[in-house]
C-alpha cells in the first residue's frame, strides 16, 4: 500500500537550473506568491520584479508562496529593459512567454545548447508590454484548446518553467 509522504520525509533533488524568471509588471501578491513557490519546486535561480516592487510582508503573498519567499533570490529593477539587458550581458537567451503574431508553440522551442534562459511574464491584464516584446528575438505561447485565449500568470509560468527545465 502506498502512503503520501510528509514534507519532512521528502528528499527532494535540490538542484538549480539556468532559468530566470523577469516579470514585466506582475503585482498581484497572490501571483508573486506562487510565483516565489514555483520557483523553489522547479528549482529556478531568480526572479526579477520589473515596474511593481513585491510587498514582501503581504499576508496573501506569503500565505501563498509558503515561507518560499526567504530563501528564493529576487532583485528588483524600475523597468523591465533593465532586466533583460543585464541578462542578455551575462549571456542569457531571453523568450517572452506571450501569443503573438510571431510566438511558436512552447513544446517546439528547442534549448540544444542547454542554454541559460531569462523567460519574461508579463501584467496580469496586459501581458508582456509592447516595448518588451519589440527587444525579444523568441516568443513562447502555450497550445490551449478552450475558448479563452489566456491563463493564469502563475499557470502559465508553471507549465513553461516545466518544459524550459525538464532537459
Amino acid at each position: 500500500m502506498a502512503l503520501q509522504l510528509s514534507h519532512n520525509s521528502t528528499t527532494l533533488g535540490l538542484q538549480k537550473k539556468s532559468l530566470i524568471i523577469i516579470c514585466d509588471g506582475v503585482d498581484s501578491p497572490a501571483n508573486v506568491g506562487g510565483l516565489f513557490r514555483l520557483s523553489d519546486a522547479l528549482g529556478i535561480q531568480e526572479i526579477y520584479f520589473c515596474k511593481n516592487r513585491p510587498d514582501i510582508k503581504s499576508v496573501r503573498l506569503k500565505r501563498t508562496a509558503r515561507n518560499t519567499q526567504t530563501h528564493i533570490p529576487y532583485s528588483y529593477y524600475e523597468n523591465t529593459v533593465n532586466a533583460i539587458s543585464f541578462c542578455l550581458k551575462n549571456e542569457y537567451t531571453v523568450v517572452a512567454l506571450e501569443l503573438s503574431s510571431k510566438s511558436q508553440p512552447l513544446n517546439t522551442f528547442k534549448n540544444d545548447n542547454n542554454q541559460k534562459i531569462a523567460l519574461v511574464l508579463g501584467n496580469e491584464k496586459m501581458g508582456v508590454s509592447e516595448e518588451i516584446l519589440q527587444m525579444i528575438e523568441t516568443h513562447l505561447h502555450i497550445n490551449m484548446y478552450g475558448k479563452n485565449s489566456s491563463m493564469n500568470v502563475v499557470q502559465a509560468a508553471a507549465i513553461a518553467c516545466y518544459s524550459l527545465t525538464k532537459n
